[in-house]
C-alpha cells in the first residue's frame, strides 16, 4: 500500500513550521546591507533654511545619528520624547531626515507645526520630499534611525520607534564605544 496520502500531512507540517519560524522573528531586526559600509552621500536643503544644505560629508569626524521621520507618522510621534531626551542627555548630534512630508502647496508647514508642538531635538533637518535619500539608505518605513561613526560608516540601524529599552541597552553603549574610536 502506497503512503501518498501522507504527503499532504508532511506539506502541512512543513508550512506550519515555516509559519511558526516567521512569526517568532523580531520585526525590528531587519538586516541592512549598509552596516559596516559608508553612509550614502546626500546633499539636501535644510527645513528652516532652504537656501542652506546639509550633507553626510559635513557630519564626518563625529558620531551621529540620522533619524528618518515624518509628521504624518504616529510611531514617530511615539518615539519623539524618548529620542529627544536621549539626544539632549548624551549630546548626540542628530540629523532629522524629513521623509516625504509635504503639504499640497507649501512644503514644510506640517512638519514645522509638528516640531513646534513636540520640540526640535535635531541639529539640522534635511528635506527629502521625494524619498530618494531614504531609498539610498534602504528605508523600509518611518521611523528608522542610523548610527554613523566618525569615519562616516553606518554602524547600526534601528527600525521602528526608539524606546527607552533600546536607548539603555543598545544606543548608549554603542555611542560611548564609537566615541572612543579614532576618527
Amino acid at each position: 500500500m502506497k503512503k501518498t496520502h501522507l504527503i499532504p500531512l508532511f506539506i502541512f507540517i512543513l508550512l506550519a513550521l515555516l509559519l511558526y519560524r516567521g512569526l517568532s522573528l523580531n520585526s525590528r531586526n531587519i538586516p541592512s546591507p549598509f552596516i559596516g559600509k559608508p553612509a550614502p552621500a546626500f546633499d539636501l536643503p535644510r527645513l528652516y533654511q532652504k537656501d542652506q544644505r546639509i550633507s553626510a560629508k559635513s557630519m564626518k569626524g563625529q558620531v551621529w545619528i540620522m533619524n528618518v521621520f515624518a509628521s504624518w507618522c504616529q510611531s514617530c510621534r511615539a518615539e519623539h520624547l524618548v529620542l529627544s531626551n536621549f539626544i539632549r542627555h548624551y549630546k548626540v548630534p542628530t540629523v532629522g531626515l524629513n521623509y516625504k512630508d509635504y503639504g499640497v502647496k507649501d512644503y514644510g508647514n506640517d512638519v514645522i507645526n509638528w516640531l513646534a508642538q513636540l520640540g526640535n531635538p535635531y541639529i539640522a533637518i534635511a528635506i527629502d520630499t521625494e524619498g530618494r535619500t531614504g531609498i539610498d539608505y534602504g528605508v523600509y518605513g518611518v521611523p528608522e534611525s542610523f548610527v554613523i561613526d566618525k569615519k562616516g560608516i553606518i554602524r547600526y540601524k534601528f527600525t521602528g520607534p526608539i524606546d527607552q529599552k533600546a536607548v539603555t541597552e543598545t544606543l548608549v553603549p554603542l555611542i560611548l564605544k564609537l566615541r572612543q574610536e579614532p576618527a
